[in-house]
């Protein structure tokens, strides 16, 4: 088995999935875990500088040996999602033919060309799969790995010449937070990568503006035998709010640049109802939009019902990194160089979603994402090819090249 194979099978078989209910930094014990073993492995490498602090960011710097270069962080994250319910992660490798892949015989869970066509790009190949009951974790374990097996390749070969690279480990990233506490006046980096998406000849730049949304509707409960007139149904009114939304503004019935509102809880009753959104666009124009279209309906609502019967709250999240990272073109241009000196065309690809590079380039680190390989993020049919792990490093030494 390679080196970082194995990384990545005892990686992603430790739970570091984040808990955006938990109170501090890291949400969940499996992260500290998972930054201890990080942090052993830094100092066995003879990485410098090698520190785990307080709130579960692993740093470590292979110092420079050309003078008068950039210095320039690789970035990926500890957690895994809270998308599936498992914890037991049981990662295999497992040869695709182009038959349908069984990942649970009992369950009858299987990875199958006609409901993921993207598998006809990986037949021949070895894919790193899951037991069908969890997420794999290459989301962002992979990135992790290549990350690591970047910096054995740099440390074996000083005729690689390079400035100062950092190798950070954030905690956080799938709840939001994984940028808030990075020790930026510690790594004093002049810009840096996340590695932490999907295609290897992928960079993205461009991410949602993004805010969460939460819709209180206080109802008024009589017994249903006799309430005409007089009841008014809170589970009922989230419906009918919900319904004032553009229906076809969803996650199911959008791609690319299109925006959406996702309503991903509902709770309710005749009382109250309690409803969260995320509210989602590239364009900041459009964003502000969705956030009037979702203060109308609750005004909607209130003028039929009374005053306070539908409270919005709105909460901004993170934003469209593309104003920063566009004022220094040459960190796009020397990814873009790399991922051609491994002969690969690079795509630059918008992001559905949002990194820690988002709000990076926002503290002033400017930070696009890299892919990692990784297929079907945040799903127990999440695949990660074997080979992509050592390719993805090939792309990072080459991007720290002098």
């Amino acid at each position: 088995m390679n080196k970082a194979l194995d990384r990545f099978l005892r990686f992603t078989s430790i739970d570091t999935t984040s808990d955006e209910n938990a109170a501090g930094t890291p949400s969940s014990k499996g992260q500290w875990q998972l930054a201890e073993i990080l942090k052993n492995e830094l100092q066995e490498m003879r990485v410098e500088q090698v520190t785990l602090d307080e709130n579960c960011y692993v740093y470590g710097k292979i110092p420079a040996n050309a003078e008068n270069q950039p210095v320039i962080a690789l970035i990926a994250h500890l957690d895994t999602a809270d998308a599936v319910p498992g914890r037991v992660f049981k990662p295999r490798v497992a040869h695709f033919n182009g038959e349908d892949l069984v990942l649970n015989p009992s369950l009858g869970i299987k990875l199958s060309k006609d409901e993921f066509p993207v598998l006809d790009d990986y037949i021949g190949q070895d894919l790193v799969v899951t037991d069908g009951t969890t997420v794999l974790g290459a989301d962002d374990k992979a990135g992790i790995v290549e990350i690591l097996s970047a910096a054995d390749i740099l440390l074996a070969n000083p005729d690689i010449k390079h400035g100062d690279v950092w190798l950070v480990f954030t905690p956080d990233e799938e709840i939001g937070s994984g940028a808030e506490l990075l020790k930026l006046d510690f790594i004093k980096a002049d810009f840096g990568y996340t590695v932490d998406g999907g295609a290897l000849n992928e960079i993205e730049y461009e991410n949602f503006n993004a805010a969460s949304a939460r819709v209180t509707i206080k109802g008024r409960n009589v017994h249903p035998g006799y309430a005409k007139g007089m009841m008014i149904n809170a589970a009922k009114l989230a419906m009918q709010y919900h319904h004032l939304l553009p229906k076809e503004q969803t996650p199911e019935e959008t791609e690319h640049y299109q925006g959406f509102f996702h309503l991903r809880n509902i709770q309710g009753n005749e009382e109250n109802a309690v409803m969260d959104y995320l509210i989602r666009d590239h364009d900041a124009r459009l964003f502000d939009e969705k956030k009037r279209v979702m203060q109308q309906a609750a005004e909607t609502l209130n003028k039929q019902y009374g005053a306070g019967t539908v409270e919005l709250n709105i909460v901004d999240s993170y934003r469209n990194m593309v104003e920063m990272v566009q004022k220094v073109p040459h960190v796009i241009e020397r990814a873009e160089k790399a991922i051609r000196a491994c002969g690969m065309e690079p795509v630059a690809k918008p992001i559905r979603g949002g990194t820690d590079g988002a709000r990076l380039s926002f503290r002033g680190l400017p930070c696009p994402n890299l892919g990692t390989g990784g297929i079907n993020w945040h799903s127990v049919y999440e695949f990660l090819p074997v080979n992509a792990l050592n390719q993805m490093a090939e792309v990072l030494v080459e991007i720290v090249r002098f």
